[in-house]
């Protein structure tokens, strides 16, 4: 067996004038950085791959790597990165507006996108500068190249102005000495941690977020009609609403794309388990009041007569057929 750990570049482009004997062979597997930490291992068959490859790099990675293996289709990211990319792509736009216009200060964002609504502690902006402003320029560039006509994420394939400007100049994050964060040392010796306020152009000390107690709680938050929950909402429910739309695109069902983003990128939550906190069905029908589409896997849960992706203390997942299934072990 050979397998490649690239999630940019489509399988079918690696294997492509390779002979049909080789191609049986060859497989992705996708791992999560860092690695050692970071359970998720995505297994993804290119169009020629055999069962029996497939079914034997997951069972190395779950039994002998003790991996957390979700299986995925050969699309553009696959799925924890598609997912991902989208909410800090499409977060840094959202965030904008929200300090423009809700007054939100970069430190009360990053506290919302933590946890609130189950996320990491690094928020977006300390996730960005962790992964390098860089890395994400190629991840935006590449998304534009292969994102399906009409996917929601093209429109947030490129920075807003303040964050290209930060590229140009090589502010990139923690590898670059600091990016939207730095830590700096005073004149005591000691240290102290500054924001680069994108508004201002310039670095100051860093402030505590300002966050209430209907702030602590997902769906509180995102019941809210302030600035928090107005940018909570639009950032995190625009991305539950684009994994709904993605199944079986990215992978057959929903439990995989729940684990990806659980495994990959530590949400508490998958985009589905999150629905249902929040009430799928109430959801679907604030969308149709709109005018707006409704994803497929909601049109799916709305014809089946469901009220949730998960039932049975999570024991049984919502099929994209509309038929109950056992969650796999």
């Amino acid at each position: 067996m050979i397998s490649t750990n690239t999630s940019g570049i489509p399988l079918r482009s690696i294997v492509e004038g390779m002979p049909e004997r080789l191609r049986r062979d060859v497989v992705v597997t996708h791992f999560f950085n860092p690695v050692k930490v970071m359970k998720l291992l995505e297994v993804v068959p290119g169009a020629d791959t055999t069962p029996d490859v497939v079914e034997a790099m997951a069972r190395f990675g779950a039994e002998t790597l003790g991996k957390g293996v979700v299986h995925a289709k050969d699309t553009v990211n696959f799925i924890g990165n598609r997912i991902g990319c989208f909410w800090m792509l499409s977060g840094l736009h959202k965030a904008r507006r929200a300090r423009h216009e809700g007054r939100l200060s970069m430190e009360t964002i990053d506290a919302l996108m933590s946890a609130p609504v189950g996320l990491p502690s690094t928020g977006l902006y300390g996730l960005i500068d962790l992964i390098g402003l860089d890395v994400m320029d190629f991840v935006g560039k590449n998304l534009a190249l292969n994102l399906p006509e009409g996917d929601a994420g093209l429109s947030y394939t490129s920075f807003p102005p303040e964050e290209q400007a930060m590229l140009g100049r090589g502010q990139l994050g923690r590898k670059s000495g600091g990016g939207f964060y730095r830590m700096a040392k005073t004149a005591d010796g000691g240290r102290l941690k500054e924001t680069f306020d994108l508004d201002a152009g310039e670095w100051r000390a860093a402030a505590e977020p300002e966050l209430a107690e209907a702030h602590h709680d997902l769906v509180t938050l995102m019941a809210s009609g302030d600035p928090c929950g107005v940018f909570a909402r639009d950032l995190m429910l625009g991305t539950l609403l684009y994994a709904a739309d993605l199944v079986p695109q990215i992978a057959d069902d929903i439990v995989n794309v729940d684990r990806a983003m659980r495994w990959g990128f530590a949400w508490q939550k998958g985009p589905f388990e999150m629905l249902d906190a929040l009430g799928p069905t109430g959801v679907a029908d604030s969308l149709e009041a709109r005018g707006e589409p409704v994803p497929a896997m909601l049109q799916v849960l709305g014809e089946s007569g469901a009220t949730s992706f998960y039932r049975k203390d999570g024991s049984e997942y919502l099929g994209r057929d509309g038929a109950w299934r056992a969650v796999p072990a």
